[in-house]
């Protein structure tokens, strides 16, 4: 692997890492030299499928788990962190509630915003810290598509994710004089659980895939190789941008 993508001698946190997105994230970054710290709602200490497959990459995984709807959890969680020199962040952890936005529940809304927004201000705070007194680290979000869309049925879910990008860049302005790149990655149309709903629709589905110059639903692994690259030198002078990886969607 070349040097400017390789992550050999760094530690990432991946949040949401024990399935979906997170999970191919945390992998791909460990296949690229990186020891894994992954953190998930539900994530067992050992023996998980995200640490059998950060291990068999020949790397070291470390498990927590953290309910990122309560925000002394997150206090908690960064607490740990922070004792360690973590050289990347991705924020990945997150939740859907869908209902026509004339009668979205406040409490889904609240529910919604704080895992997918506050929750992850909270952690990129306390850890970019140290990053900014050693004059380097990387910073990435998972944004969305609903970053620069509306969505349907989804208020909370994009009002979060339309946060996160401008998160980024309000971070990146703040921070990339003194090393630390934040960036984040806006997934397209993915075959995940978030997804299983419109993928059972046949008529959103078929709509949806006519839209997709690559013709497809993506895969989680198809994010693997953005969160590589914005992990990595490769990306030193990439700063506040938001990253489709959408199979042309947002170019359509």
């Amino acid at each position: 692997m070349s040097s400017l993508f390789s992550l050999e001698g760094t530690t990432a946190v991946v949040t949401g890492a024990r399935r979906g997105i997170g999970f191919a994230m945390a992998v791909a970054l460990a296949e690229a030299g990186a020891d894994i710290i992954g953190v998930s709602a539900t994530l067992a200490p050992f023996g998980s499928d995200i640490e059998r497959a950060v291990t068999a990459a020949g790397r070291s995984f470390e498990g927590h788990a953290c309910n990122f709807a309560d925000s002394g959890a997150v206090d908690a969680l960064a607490a740990v962190l922070v004792e360690r020199e973590i050289d990347t962040l991705v924020n990945n952890a997150g939740t859907i509630e869908r209902s026509p936005a004339a009668e979205h529940p406040l409490e889904l809304w609240d529910k919604v915003v704080q895992v997918n927004l506050t929750s992850q201000f909270q952690l990129t705070q306390a850890l970019a810290r140290p990053m900014l007194g050693r004059g380097r680290g990387k910073i990435i979000f998972t944004a969305s598509l609903l970053s620069f869309q509306g969505g349907i049925n989804v208020p909370g879910y994009t009002a979060a994710k339309s946060g996160i990008s401008g998160l980024t860049k309000a971070l990146s302005n703040e921070w990339a004089p003194h090393g630390v790149n934040v960036n984040a990655i806006a997934p397209g149309y993915i075959a995940t659980d978030n997804t299983a709903q419109l993928r059972g629709d046949a008529q959103r589905s078929k709509s949806i895939l006519e839209r997709i110059p690559a013709g497809r639903w993506g895969e989680a692994s198809d994010i693997g190789g953005a969160a590589v690259f914005l992990a990595s030198r490769a990306s030193d002078y990439v700063n506040g941008i938001t990253l489709p990886v959408d199979g042309g969607w947002l170019g359509r």
